[in-house]
């Protein structure tokens, strides 16, 4: 999110030193830690449009940081994307069909950099743009693509929806999504979708639902596809916060194997495509959950591969905390976590990890766990 987060840092400070305000006094007013504050005008954390929203009213700001952050060159492609619709009239035309398959790649690929608050609205952006094309003439391939396109669409605002907890407009946008996998008869969209139902019941702590879903997905999900390697994936994750080593083994394996035989992504970053090192993510993930030490060796291995890709990286640190703190290292594993909250990067889905490590480092009874306490008050993410 490097593109909008540092207008507003430079935004943000201006403001500030106008007002002859330090960063304590700031937060104090906001009100938040000084800490978060300077993260922001850092560049360092891109601030929820909730505290966008805060923070410009607190400084008079007439709505001109939360401007500043929606200012992205990248948002602009669903207007151009409009206009190059209407210079064909009520036809849908070959451009637009490629502009609009370009501007759902590009969101699916913004998903592990960007945060869900930020990223949402473009996403509705193009799934309106979608549904009005969906109403121009068109032949019934290029009727199909859209349906297609809007399929995407639909999908990762669902995702978004869950990383924001909005459980109720996620059931929606799920469905729809579902029904357009079928109108266009399209298996893999219809396998991401039940993925992604596994996923937000496997965080909510329905573990055998997830299993259930995931195999679900599996079913129908095409042979050698990323939903297929995915639900795989999510299944394993649901064996190990049972404790079932022998499964969730097992179940790695597949992934493994499933994994190899994927040709290299050309977006690894695409949330929809499958790249090695998304499954050594979620191997970290798995073992840390079942308690195997070997997660603390893969989750170190994922950190060091996975630069420049925050999201990631503040899970895996997230995996390193749980396997240090079941090794009996609390103090390290308050440390490691500390990392992964301040980066900013921990959504509200993933957040009921970030407890568990915390609740554990407390039992242990060691003085980190005060830090790490403060640091959770301070950072944790709004919906």
């Amino acid at each position: 999110m490097a593109d909008t987060a540092l207008p507003v840092a430079v935004r943000l400070r201006e403001l500030r030193t106008t007002r002859g305000w330090s960063l304590r006094q700031l937060a104090a007013r906001v009100p938040c830690s000084a800490t978060h504050v300077h993260d922001i005008e850092r560049g360092r954390r891109v601030p929820s449009p909730e505290m966008l929203a805060r923070l410009d009213d607190v400084l008079d700001a007439g709505g001109a940081l939360s401007a500043e952050a929606f200012r992205d060159p990248a948002a602009d492609i669903a207007e151009a994307t409009e206009l190059a619709g209407r210079v064909a009239a009520s036809d849908v035309s070959p451009e637009t069909l490629e502009q609009l398959a370009v501007a759902v790649d590009q969101l699916a690929t913004s998903y592990a950099t960007t945060q869900p608050g930020l990223l949402l609205p473009r996403v509705r952006q193009h799934a309106v743009f979608a549904a009005r094309l969906l109403d121009a003439r068109a032949t019934l391939a290029q009727r199909r693509e859209l349906v297609v396109a809007a399929g995407w669409l639909q999908l990762l605002a669902a995702t978004l929806h869950i990383d924001r907890r909005h459980s109720a407009a996620a059931a929606a946008r799920l469905a729809v999504a579902e029904q357009l996998a079928d109108h266009a008869d399209h298996p893999e969209i219809a396998a991401w979708v039940w993925e992604t139902r596994a996923w937000e019941v496997l965080t909510t702590g329905d573990y055998r639902s997830a299993i259930q879903l995931s195999q679900r997905a599996r079913s129908i999900a095409p042979a050698g596809s990323s939903a297929q390697v995915q639900a795989t994936a999510q299944e394993g994750r649901a064996w190990a916060r049972l404790g079932d080593r022998a499964m969730t083994r097992r179940v790695l394996d597949e992934v493994a194997r499933l994994a190899g035989r994927r040709p290299h992504p050309d977006r690894p970053e695409h949330h929809y495509q499958y790249d090695p090192a998304k499954a050594r993510s979620y191997t970290a993930t798995t073992l840390a959950w079942a308690g195997d030490p070997a997660a603390e060796q893969v989750a170190r291995e994922v950190i060091a591969e996975l630069d420049g890709r925050p999201r990631r990286v503040a899970s895996a640190r997230l995996d390193l905390a749980l396997a240090l703190v079941t090794a009996g290292r609390p103090d390290e594993a308050a440390a490691t976590a500390v990392q992964a909250v301040t980066s900013g990067r921990v959504v509200a889905s993933n957040w009921w990890r970030v407890q568990l490590v915390r609740s554990r480092v407390e039992r242990s009874g060691v003085s980190e766990a005060a830090d790490l306490a403060e640091v959770c008050a301070a950072h944790q993410p709004t919906r």
